[in-house]
């Protein structure tokens, strides 16, 4: 059992390190000139990743955090898929479209609340410009069980769509109301029989932990009713509570949300359940059947970290394509407009709707690697980052070892001359351990409403 007194201590804002550096240090000081050089001069060889943000939604569920458009009107959507057409056009001018593409992702918002002839037309236009998807690439898409028919998961079997990530957050109907996001367990058990029928080779769950009226035992007639879904992964999230960056948030009672104890005997239960019946835990908040891809990839050391989670491909460059989309170079980040009309101003000038960005410098890209590497293994081969960066990590890092010598007396962490390693429950606190080599959290550590809490 975890010692709960032990790991509130460590409750504090840190960042979930989908990259690094995060999207704080985005900025405008890289310019969109620079910005083509470098999607220019990729390498060739290297495969492609492919990101698609579809981003309307009906109604606003309180507790997300996406860049989300609502909406119900039909030309709104049309619309955005015409100046979806217009960025691949234009991409497509600086960008050798032609290299092998082995891992495309919808997400949204709902990607599904596009009809099913919208969604067939916005696949054809990509695979027009991307016609080299290699055998077994990862195509997949995240779907609100509540928006998807069969007709829809029909066209994406036939395009090759084989994975989907289906939103449930929750089951209770009192949590459901208080988030407005009322889901029955009938209409996502529709939704996991259709993807099933339509071969989806792999199917992932979402839940959230730390929702308002949530308790350990609402929590588990949760867990209790999507095991019944058999999914081959569940993705348990620990909400961010972050009002200050999304008003929908601000609707949120907060007298209602569970503390930090009752959020860890919440996870604790969740790793307990999930793993008595058959699932792996991989990451920091993601569980595998053992059979799955994830699995095997944290088993050898494999698994990498991107915005779009936990992912076996890695080596690939991030095309992101869309309002507000992100991609990721060997050395940069890149991020698309958030206003939609900015986005459209760009496109209808013929440029690609580029905002802003970092280039990584040599500092970044050593502790991006380490940063990396801890968030998706929990262990850090040190003699084989002395020899990939010509660095003596203990001189570099000397203040990172000392900032996590607290952690090792906690038994949270093995720390040698060769290796640091997570304990098994060190892995709750993985963002708590990789933050001592993120050389901007001293810039934000005065502001307390910068990050979500990490516990």
């Amino acid at each position: 059992m975890l010692d709960f007194a032990k790991f509130t201590k460590y409750s504090k804002p840190g960042p979930r390190y989908t990259s690094y550096p995060t999207a704080l240090e985005f900025s405008d000081a890289y310019g969109y000139e620079e910005y083509i050089k470098k999607i220019e001069s990729q390498v060739t060889s290297r495969p492609l990743s492919l990101y698609f943000h579809l981003p309307f939604c009906r109604n606003a569920c309180y507790f997300c955090g996406c860049n989300v458009v609502f909406t119900s009107k039909e030309d709104k959507m049309l619309r955005y898929m015409d100046y979806l057409k217009r960025e691949l056009e234009i991409l497509s001018k600086h960008l050798d479209c032609k290299r092998n593409v082995i891992q495309m992702h919808f997400g949204g918002g709902t990607p599904t609340f596009f009809t099913a002839s919208q969604l067939k037309e916005i696949i054809e236009n990509i695979k027009s410009y991307f016609p080299n998807f290699i055998d077994g690439a990862e195509i997949s898409c995240e779907i609100d069980p509540r928006h998807i028919d069969e007709d829809q998961m029909r066209v994406m079997s036939e395009a090759g769509f084989n994975r989907v990530s289906f939103g449930i957050q929750d089951f209770n109907e009192k949590v459901q109301v208080a988030v407005h996001r009322v889901q029955p367990y009938a209409i996502t058990k529709d939704a996991m029989d259709l993807a099933r029928k339509y071969n989806m080779h792999s199917v992932n769950t979402d839940l959230i932990y730390g929702l308002p009226y949530q308790t350990l035992e609402t929590f588990k007639e949760t867990l209790s009713l999507a095991l019944t879904l058999d999914p081959d992964r569940f993705a348990v999230f620990n909400y961010a509570h972050v009002p200050w960056m999304k008003k929908t948030m601000r609707k949120i009672d907060e007298t209602s949300l569970p503390p930090p104890d009752e959020k860890l005997q919440i996870m604790q239960y969740t790793i307990d359940f999930l793993t008595s019946h058959g699932y792996k835990m991989i990451g920091m908040d993601h569980f595998a059947k053992p059979e799955d891809e994830l699995f095997k990839a944290i088993k050898k050391g494999e698994l990498h970290r991107n915005f779009q989670g936990y992912t076996t491909k890695g080596g690939a460059d991030l095309i992101g394509v869309g309002l507000t989309s992100i991609g990721e170079g060997v050395d940069s980040y890149n991020q698309n407009f958030k206003d939609m009309k900015e986005y459209e101003k760009a496109i209808d000038a013929g440029k690609l709707p580029f905002e802003r960005g970092v280039v990584l410098n040599e500092d970044d890209q050593i502790r991006q690697f380490v940063i990396m590497e801890l968030m998706s293994n929990f262990k850090l081969d040190i003699k084989r980052f002395d020899k990939l960066f010509n660095v003596e990590f203990k001189t570099y890092f000397a203040d990172a070892i000392e900032a996590l010598k607290p952690f090792v007396e906690d038994e949270l962490l093995t720390m040698d001359e060769e290796h640091i390693e997570c304990s098994e429950t060190g892995t709750l606190l993985i963002r708590n351990i990789a933050m001592p080599f993120d050389a901007y959290m001293k810039k934000h550590a005065a502001n307390s409403k910068t990050f979500s809490k990490t516990v």
